[in-house]
């Protein structure tokens, strides 16, 4: 939880937004962190968590070329139902996930040649 709080902190700045999206590995290596946490929230859901979770999903998608690749590597589970009986009670971290679910879906425009990080993944 600690651990979620801090990246939270570090998305939220401005300079650790871009810091965060500046590398596919440093993205993708705090998307497989919140993605693995995710997870582990359907088998043992803490509301206080997701919401730290949904924030920082959230703050990623502010970033253009994150939220590009968020479009295809954002958790099925925050998608689906998995976590409305823990949103019922949170309008606020509800609304948030709303947001993202509409950064992430909404209307971007067709991917431009090199955008998200998908040309940084090249071995």
């Amino acid at each position: 939880m600690v651990a979620t709080f801090i990246v939270q902190k570090i998305l939220l700045d401005d300079v650790g937004l871009d810091y965060i999206c500046t590398t596919a590995e440093r993205f993708f290596a705090v998307g497989r962190v919140l993605g693995n946490m995710v997870a582990a929230l359907a088998e043992q859901p803490s509301s206080r968590l997701l919401k730290h979770i949904i924030r920082c999903y959230l703050r990623l998608s502010d970033n253009s070329r994150a939220c590009d690749a968020l479009r295809s590597c954002l958790p099925d589970m925050l998608r689906d139902a998995t976590f409305s009986a823990c949103l019922r009670d949170d309008p606020t971290t509800r609304r948030w996930l709303q947001q993202l679910l509409h950064n992430v879906q909404g209307p971007r425009g067709p991917l431009q040649a090199g955008g998200g990080f998908d040309h940084m993944l090249v071995n």
